[in-house]
């Protein structure tokens, strides 16, 4: 419930995201042509963000 067609593209860009995996790859995976549209689908979350902090 609450889900809609590109709930599992947007789940599956964003683990892989979140692994480190770059938007190029991201957008082939995604059939996407332009790298902006890629990054509208990528959900920022905490433990994202925790990471980034801990390699500064």
């Amino acid at each position: 419930e609450g889900a809609t067609s590109h709930s599992g593209r947007r789940t599956f860009i964003t683990n892989l995201a979140a692994q480190g995996v770059s938007v190029r790859v991201l957008a082939a995976l995604a059939g996407h042509r332009s790298i902006q549209t890629t990054q509208r689908y990528i959900d920022v979350n905490d433990n994202m963000l925790r990471r980034a902090a801990e390699l500064a």
